[in-house]
């Protein structure tokens, strides 16, 4: 069953990622950054599902960089040092509250991205894009299309390799080498050979010769315009308690978080949570209208 959200459209969708991705990067007062984890975690794991090995490795990173960044940022007051290394530097609370706060945004911006690519596709990038800058939207999404058919193309170069036993795990170190290096070769003759292909194509069809027109099944139906309406009154009043001193956090030299039960952060915080929770819930409702019906069958 396709995502409900991923089906909405693209300017919704844009808009958004937009949103979230900014205001994730932007907020690290911890209501926030736990919502946006939470959410961003809920929503990969409604596109993916079998995704543990990668919320292991978020996990991993998290702590890494929680540990890590008061190797390097060495601040805050002197009753709250927890240890010192290399000739007397602090490893202080403070530092260890700013890496979670810091390693909490880097995951959740990671995780939003990694959902952006599985909803934002390449016609849906070019249909926002297109009217705005044709050619440059046109190489973004060939470059987009690339990745993956990079990818496809090697697993099967290296799959008949494999047929030959002259792939990259056999025979010595050496040998690895230089078929992985035949294997790369092979791919860039081919990326060529398929760039020139495309450009003769293009050229043959009239490309650049005249005012371009573009196709499309997008339509912004009344559900589209009533949802982008919600997101951006959202977003208005999560930017209108953000300049009200409803997200202000300070964690070095001294932890200064605003307190839950003022108004404006609680404002914030349910705004918030309400924007980011649009794709889960509607993916949730999604699902279960479907097994609604089929039970009724």
């Amino acid at each position: 069953m396709k995502d409900a959200f991923s089906d909405r459209h693209p300017i919704v969708n844009f808009i958004f990622y937009i949103g979230a991705l900014v205001m994730g990067m932007c907020f690290i007062h911890p209501l926030f950054l736990l919502c946006s984890l939470v959410l961003s975690f809920a929503y990969y794991v409604a596109l993916k599902r079998r995704c543990w090995k990668y919320l292991l490795g978020m996990a991993v990173l998290f702590v890494a960089v929680t540990v890590i960044n008061p190797l390097f940022n060495p601040e805050g007051v002197g009753e709250h040092v927890l240890f010192t290394y290399f000739g007397g530097k602090p490893y202080t609370l403070e530092s260890l509250y700013y890496g979670a706060a810091v390693a909490g945004m880097l995951v959740t911006v990671i995780t939003w991205f990694a959902t952006y690519n599985r909803v934002m596709t390449g016609d849906k990038m070019l249909y926002c894009f297109g009217p705005l800058a044709p050619s440059a939207s046109l190489i973004l999404t060939m470059v987009l299309r690339l990745i993956p058919s990079f990818q496809k193309k090697a697993r099967q170069m290296a799959g008949a390799r494999k047929g030959i036993g002259k792939s990259v795990e056999n025979g010595t170190a050496y040998e690895k080498v230089q078929h992985g290096m035949t294997i790369v070769s092979s791919l860039t003759s081919w990326a060529l050979e398929g760039g020139i292909v495309t450009a003769d194509s293009m050229r043959s069809r009239g490309f650049g010769s005249g005012k371009r027109t573009a196709f499309s099944l997008y339509r912004m139906r009344k559900t589209d315009a009533v949802l982008l309406v919600l997101m951006v009154v959202y977003m208005g009043l999560i930017v209108l308690c953000a300049c009200c001193g409803g997200m202000k956090v300070e964690y070095m030299p001294q932890v200064q978080i605003a307190k839950l039960d003022t108004v404006w952060t609680a404002l914030g915080g349910l705004c918030y949570t309400l924007f980011l929770s649009i794709p889960v819930v509607m993916h949730i409702w999604e699902e279960a209208t479907w097994h609604i019906l089929r039970s009724k069958i």
